[in-house]
């Protein structure tokens, strides 16, 4: 072998960068990912060096391969400048950007506020406004926090206990579900009814969700009876009552009842509130010839009772149909008072009777006063309390017809009376009002004061209210007797009187009507009214509704004193108005004439509308021989008789209903919930069949009639 050490040339050892490239392959592939740019200079060949010494080894002992001569390294060449500014320029790789992050979480996480502050501070400043948006894009929603997801549902009760309109309440329900969940709520509804003043719920047979299903078509046989109708519809429906509970029999078993919840008895009484202040409906009005004056009037949640100088009293269902009119007094009524199924009347025959409304008859014929029987009061179910112008006050058991005790005391014409509990107070044409004990008779204190008669009283237990011809209302504390309050204002005969809680409304012969504040014994309201007196007042927690002899029924808002409308059209006089919560009863003369209507506003009800109401839609109103009676005559027609023309109506209603032709039942079709009822005439008989959308109830044969 030449061992010429010219001959033994070998490579120099490699510099520092090819060897971090042959140890690092990952690192050599990176870079090869990152492209060409950053070897853009051609490597240079390897240096040749000067051959090993002959006395030096060639190889490390306990090496596996002989070792290249030791040998300075070459410097490999440096970047130039455009190589430099290539690999800054190029972005970061994922693994490098998330360990920034990383890193800067950590740091930011442990400044302070202030640092914080002046952190972000920094960096917005290097935002354009594109950056500037998304950050707006991206903040705005962390600053907004939706109570009802984070609060407890109490917190939320609570604060929808600031919410007093259930619009606001509908439209807050369709934000997310969340809201819908505690919008839904029963508490919520029962904070809303609470909000509104809104009477507690009644029990599920009279609650609106309820009540169809509760009376059904015919709820019993004075029901029937009251439909007006005589002859073979009434004999028609007599048949067919087995029928129709069927019907509701099959209704019921396809939907079952619904609960009553506050939701359903707010939304009934809010439809309830709309309908008085721009809705409701005439549903019955009966007109008499005679020119009899209205003496009382009374409604309650049965009957419609009217008394008139004429000695007679006229007693309907809450409908307007006519019932039966109670003859018995020889001489104008001038007082009564109802209790249950049971009337007590009184008049100028100097007679208190003794009523049963339900059958009619007369139970007792009371005799004692020696004048005529000014006011009427019932203590409880068993005592009565009669007011005359004899000057006494007499207590009856009507339950067995006989005076209990008689109070004397006034010295003129007992004109008004009111019972609260064991006493009674009364007002006097003497200018006093005396407070009695019911159970001992015996008069306990005289309240003086008045310059004249005495002609309204009112009385809840911790005030008296009395007004007076001298124009004054005054109110006496009956534990004393003593003048609290001097409530002036009116210019003439104070008549009419209410108190409810701290709210005294009073109506005068002037036209006024003023809403007095028995707290502070100031006027909250003073509303000029009628153009001559007021003849009638009533109110309750939401309206005034007054009557005056010029003819006008007037709804008044009692928070703010304005009038919402003015109810039925003008007449000549107005005798007496009186309301209950979904009717109002109107006594008016025109054309000579006592007419009296009756205004529904209740809702329609949502299950049984087609069936409890007749329908506006042409050829709707075929089947009203199977609906209550309330599709009465609505027209002015004259009557004959002397009496109130509530039979006469009927009768004539009931004439044209039978006469109807069997062509006119072709079109009979009444839609109840899921079943559908068609009434089919044939030549000899009538075929009548029920179906549902999936099955054939029933069907059967019945003889037709003409």
């Amino acid at each position: 072998m030449d061992q010429n050490p010219a001959h033994h040339l070998t490579l120099s050892e490699p510099t520092l960068e090819e060897e971090e490239e042959y140890q690092s392959p990952s690192l050599q592939s990176e870079r090869g990912r990152k492209g060409s740019v950053q070897h853009s200079h051609p490597r240079p060949p390897p240096t040749p060096s000067t051959g090993i010494p002959a006395n030096m080894p060639s190889s490390v002992a306990g090496s596996l391969l002989p070792s290249a001569p030791a040998s300075p390294p070459t410097p490999a060449p440096s970047p130039g400048p455009s190589s430099r500014n290539n690999i800054w320029g190029q972005p970061l790789s994922v693994d490098v950007e998330d360990m920034i992050l990383r890193d800067f979480r950590i740091i930011f996480s442990g400044l302070d506020v202030k640092s914080k502050e002046a952190c972000l501070e920094s960096i917005v400043e290097l935002c354009d406004n594109h950056l500037l948006g998304y950050l707006h894009h991206l903040v705005s929603p962390k600053l907004k926090k939706d109570p009802f997801q984070v609060l407890p549902n109490e917190l939320c009760f609570k604060i929808l206990t600031f919410v007093d309109d259930p619009r606001t309440f509908v439209r807050a329900s369709q934000v997310s579900r969340r809201w819908r969940e505690v919008l839904s709520d029963d508490q919520a509804w029962k904070l809303l009814c609470e909000k509104h003043a809104y009477r507690r719920m009644s029990s599920d047979a009279d609650s609106p969700s309820t009540a169809f299903a509760a009376g059904g078509l015919f709820s019993g046989p004075e029901q029937a009876s009251n439909s007006g109708l005589d002859g073979p519809s009434r004999s028609l429906d007599t048949r067919e009552g087995s029928f129709f509970k069927a019907v509701e029999h099959v209704r019921n078993l396809k939907r079952p009842r619904p609960q009553s919840t506050h939701r359903l008895h707010f939304k009934h009484r809010y439809m309830v509130e709309s309908a008085w202040k721009k809705g409701g409906q005439m549903i019955a009005k009966h007109i008499t010839p005679d020119q009899g004056v209205v003496t009382g009037l009374h409604l309650t949640k049965k009957y419609i009772v009217v008394g008139l100088d004429n000695a007679k009293i006229h007693v309907f269902n809450t409908k307007g149909d006519h019932q039966r009119t109670l003859a018995g007094h020889g001489m104008g009524v001038w007082a009564m008072v109802p209790w249950g199924d049971i009337l007590v009347s009184g008049g100028c025959d100097r007679d208190v009777r003794v009523w049963n409304m339900a059958t009619g008859a007369s139970i007792h014929a009371l005799r004692g006063h020696t004048s005529t029987v000014r006011c009427l009061k019932m203590a409880d179910a068993n005592t009565a309390i009669s007011g005359s112008r004899d000057t006494t006050l007499r207590i009856w058991d009507i339950k067995n017809g006989v005076l209990k005790n008689t109070l004397m005391g006034h010295q003129a014409s007992v004109r008004c009376l009111e019972i609260y509990g064991d006493y009674v107070v009364s007002g006097s044409y003497d200018t006093t009002a005396k407070i009695w004990s019911v159970s001992t008779g015996q008069c306990l204190r005289t309240l003086h004061g008045h310059f004249s008669q005495i002609y309204a009283i009112a009385f809840d237990g911790t005030r008296i209210a009395t007004g007076s011809l001298d124009t004054s209302v005054r109110i006496w504390d009956p534990t004393d007797g003593t003048c609290r309050a001097i409530l002036q204002g009116h210019t003439s005969l104070v008549g009419q009187l209410q108190m409810r809680g701290s709210t005294l409304v009073t109506g005068g012969s002037d036209g006024s009507v003023r809403v007095w504040s028995l707290d502070t014994y100031t006027p909250i309201h003073r509303l000029a009214a009628h153009d001559n007196s007021v003849t009638s007042l009533q109110f309750d927690d939401a309206r005034i509704v007054s009557g005056g002899s010029d003819g006008r029924v007037k709804i008044w808002d009692l928070k703010d004193g304005t009038l919402i409308r003015e109810l039925s059209q003008p007449a000549e006089a107005v005798w007496r108005v009186a309301f209950e919560e979904e009717r109002s009863v109107v006594l008016a003369s025109r054309q000579g004439r006592t007419v009296m209507e009756v205004w529904d506003f209740s809702p329609p009800e949502e299950d049984s509308s087609a069936m409890t109401r007749p329908s506006s839609a042409p050829g709707s109103s075929k089947l009203n021989f199977i609906l209550p009676a309330e599709d009465v005559l609505m027209e002015e027609a004259p009557s004959t008789d002397s009496e109130l023309s509530a039979g006469s109506s009927s009768s004539r209603q009931s004439k044209r209903r039978t006469a109807r032709s069997s062509r006119d039942l072709q079109e009979g079709v009444d839609a109840v919930g899921n079943i559908r009822l068609v009434v089919e005439p044939g030549p000899s008989r009538m075929r009548k069949s029920i179906s549902a959308p999936d099955e054939n109830v029933e069907m059967r044969d019945v003889p037709a009639k003409d």
